[in-house]
């Protein structure tokens, strides 16, 4: 009877499953001895993420120089070079414009408040308007400059010590992020054959397949994300500079920034734009509205299948699904990150499913072919 107990699959199973549980209570209750190695991983996490960012975009121009027969060393010196000029010309050019049209929103925010809550009033005559309620709404707003602009400073004082822990992190990342690119770029190679050699020779060229697949799916999609988020953000600012529109370089940079999150982006960009419009007037709202659609159209038309394409291959609602499970889970940065890993796992498991299937198929060829199928196992 003991006999049959032991050999009984779902006690076997039903052993796993209490030992997992076990296993699982017992770690939870022993989190505290995990803690520094999380906190060790979530200090490291962003310069990673953004080392890894950096090495997939400039990677393949590294492999297109050295096709040109120039060292690597001396590629990756090169794109260091530019890299660092560029972001000189940022901090010269972009910066200051940022933080000037910055200050001159936040200086005068109270009378733009005032002025969007004037324009929204102005709707009351309409019935839909007071079938909604927003009415009432809108008069429980006060704005008064005497007691908001004490909260702002309120708000900033309070919030200077995570501004200079905020401050370390990024001279922290600043250092080390250039410091693992070099690196990644220098010996990334070498990642793929020490994998190889870690697995039995068989699976050799599978790993290397399913490592350049992988490697394929991220170049794509980070370079024409680069690029995407460059056009619309360059267009962008164009279009508002023409019709007229207060801080347009700002709008601009929030524009090419959120375009980064697929198809949210559009919409969280419009929404600052549409209420500084409205201060200005119903007609700049209607020509925010047509910039918004010109650069997205001619973003999704043209530059978004010649610079991405069909790479990815993920429908949109799977999309916005994996982007609202994202943000409620790891905020911002798992938005930013939940495209592209879904991507990868996608083309991983796409391959090895490919792959299952083709030994089994093999497998049930080889009687076929006059080989002797494998002999059952002897109870």
């Amino acid at each position: 009877m003991f006999q049959k107990i032991r050999e009984s699959r779902l006690m076997y199973w039903s052993l796993e499953a209490l030992i997992l549980v076990f296993l699982i209570i017992g770690l939870t209750n022993l989190s505290f001895l995990f803690q520094p190695i999380a906190t060790f991983f979530s200090i490291l996490l962003i310069p990673f993420i953004a080392a890894g960012f950096l090495y997939y975009l400039f990677n393949p121009l590294v492999n297109w120089l050295g096709k040109l027969k120039m060292p690597r060393p001396a590629a990756i010196a090169l794109i260091f070079i530019a890299v660092f000029a560029l972001i000189g010309v940022v901090v010269a050019t972009v910066i200051p414009n940022l933080v000037d049209q910055t200050t001159q929103l936040v200086l005068g925010l109270p009378h733009f408040l005032k002025q969007l809550r004037h324009e929204v009033t102005q709707l009351s005559n309409y019935r839909w308007y007071q079938q909604l309620g927003v009415g009432n709404l809108v008069s429980r707003i006060q704005v008064e400059p005497a007691k908001l602009l004490p909260k702002i400073v309120g708000n900033f004082t309070s919030g200077v010590p995570s501004l200079i822990g905020s401050v370390a992190s990024v001279i922290i990342s600043a250092i080390t992020i250039p410091v693992l690119l070099f690196y990644m770029l220098k010996d990334g190679e070498r990642f793929v054959p020490a994998i190889q050699r870690l697995v039995p020779e068989r699976y050799r060229v599978e790993v290397q397949t399913v490592f350049t697949r992988m490697n394929q799916t991220l170049s794509h999609y980070i370079a024409g994300q680069a690029i995407e988020c460059v056009f619309v953000g360059t267009f962008t600012f164009v279009g508002y500079l023409i019709i007229g529109m207060p801080y347009p370089f700002l709008l601009g940079f929030i524009a090419g920034v959120v375009t980064i999150i697929p198809y949210l982006g559009p919409y969280i960009s419009i929404t600052p734009a549409l209420l500084i419009a409205m201060t200005e007037g119903w007609t700049k709202v209607a020509l925010v509205i047509v910039v918004v659609l010109i650069v997205q159209q001619t973003d999704g038309n043209f530059i978004y299948p010649n610079v991405i394409g069909h790479s990815l291959n993920i429908h949109p609602l799977t999309i916005i699904v994996i982007l609202l499970v994202a943000s409620h889970l790891w905020g911002i940065l798992g938005t930013i990150l939940a495209v592209p890993v879904y991507a990868v796992v996608k083309t991983v498991g796409t391959y090895v499913l490919e792959l299952y299937r083709f030994h089994r198929e093999q497998a049930a060829q080889e009687p076929l072919l006059g080989k002797p199928a494998p002999k059952p196992l002897k109870k």
